[in-house]
């Protein structure tokens, strides 16, 4: 089952996208030719440690673009109602369209999202159902990214021998000092803000509630049974194989779930 584009038309959610893949050009061309490649030919470092750093890399970016444009559960226009499951869908009063309970209506994206937990400006797209775990990887790729920068930064004047360096008329080189800084502060911010978010949407699927849902205050524990973690987990990712939770380049089939362990709100 392939992935539908979804591509949101937003000007905020560009600027805050631009911001985001700007950070991470910076960090991945700055960083090896600062640090990662010149330890590595005077010995400093291992291949492995080069290698790390650019799949953080790939696997940040994969799950930022990935996340930015795949549908997140936008509902048809005329959706088609099984006959068992009527009791669990509703009348949105905003578009006026029949939608599965948990759905939310976006008003930046103007139609309903299914399992809707936010709309996200840095990926320019609604956080749901079926982009949900695209979110998920690219926070946590995000915090290993920044932390691994941070970590070379301090290593680099902190720990590692001092470079023999030959060529100062590089730019690189004759910046070296102000090019760390900016990599330094730009990895503490982005650092501190993804960490809470990463906790929240943790605390959230342990908890099988969204976002929406926490500020609404319309999930009380005693109107469904509390699933394991692993369940939530597994429904999120569409898959029981934990290693696949990590797997960016992969297309997300969603778990049958009975109604009876379902959320209604």
């Amino acid at each position: 089952m392939g992935q539908r584009i979804h591509f949101v038309v937003d000007p905020q959610g560009w600027c805050c996208m631009s911001l985001i893949i700007f950070v991470w050009l910076y960090n991945t061309i700055f960083i090896p030719k600062v640090i990662l490649f010149p330890h590595y030919e005077e010995g400093n470092i291992s291949v492995v440690a080069v290698l790390c750093y650019y799949f953080c890399s790939l696997f940040c970016i994969a799950s930022l673009f990935r996340a930015s444009v795949a549908d997140p559960g936008k509902l048809p226009e005329n959706p088609k109602i099984p006959i068992t499951e009527r009791e669990h869908w509703e009348l949105c009063n905003k578009c006026n369209m029949m939608r599965p309970k948990r759905s939310h209506h976006c008003s930046r994206c103007g139609h309903c999202v299914r399992r809707m937990d936010h709309h996200c400006p840095w990926i320019n797209n609604c956080v749901g159902e079926d982009n949900h775990w695209l979110f998920l990887q690219l926070c946590f790729y995000t915090q290993i990214l920044s932390s691994y920068t941070l970590i070379l930064d301090f290593c680099h004047y902190y720990y590692f021998l001092p470079l023999k360096k030959e060529n100062w008329d590089v730019f690189v080189f004759r910046h070296e000092l102000a090019l760390l800084r900016i990599s330094a502060f730009m990895g503490l911010i982005i650092l501190g803000g993804i960490s809470r978010l990463f906790y929240v949407q943790l605390m959230g699927i342990f908890t099988d509630t969204t976002s929406i849902e926490k500020m609404s205050h319309c999930c009380e524990d005693i109107s469904r049974p509390r699933k394991p973690w692993q369940q939530t987990f597994s429904e999120v990712f569409g898959t029981h194989w934990k290693i696949l939770w990590f797997i960016p380049f992969r297309q997300r089939r969603p778990l049958r779930v009975p109604y009876h362990f379902a959320n209604h709100v």
